[in-house]
């Protein structure tokens, strides 16, 4: 049993950022996140201790239990809410002053991008681009083909694109 845990302790530790930053941009409150964070950590482990070589991707299984509960946790509420991307913080680069007012500015403006996106395409976005998950990975959890994943990508950096040269023209006016 302590192997057991020392193991899921591992995966904890290296999913754990990720998990809440996807569930935080879903439900824009840090209690609600922390709280369906340990739920979806809860989840696994109790799959996890039943048999761990169930679950041969624990990225893609833990993604999948977190949108789950997510999911749970709007129709309890009996609503729907989509999260602003810009609500999520960046961490300091250690960049100059200069530096850092450029980066933010083009943040913003890829923040407001993503923003724009139906979440589908948003999540498809954070999950390959700011999680590095692969495509076989993202189907795996939306339960869709890497074909559609891919065309789902595709669609998603072509709106980022013109909506984002959009914005550079009416900032340049």
């Amino acid at each position: 049993m302590m192997n057991l845990r020392k193991e899921y302790a591992k995966i904890y530790d290296k999913y754990i950022d990720k998990i809440y930053r996807f569930v935080f941009l879903k439900v824009n409150s840090q209690e609600i996140a922390e709280d369906l964070c340990s739920e979806t950590f809860l989840r696994c482990w109790e799959k996890f201790k039943e048999n761990p070589k169930s679950i041969d991707n624990p990225q893609a299984f833990l993604y999948q239990i977190a949108r789950n509960i997510v999911i749970d946790h709007y129709r309890q509420k009996g609503r729907t809410q989509t999260v602003p991307i810009d609500c999520v913080p960046i961490a300091d680069s250690g960049l100059s002053l200069e530096e850092r007012a450029q980066n933010n500015s083009d943040l913003f403006q890829v923040r407001q991008a993503i923003a724009k996106l139906d979440e589908p395409h948003q999540e498809v976005v954070i999950w390959h681009y700011l999680d590095d998950l692969s495509i076989p990975e993202i189907a795996k959890m939306t339960n869709k083909t890497e074909g559609n994943i891919r065309v789902m990508l595709c669609r998603a950096l072509k709106s980022l694109k013109s909506e984002i040269f959009r914005e550079g023209e009416r900032g340049e006016a």
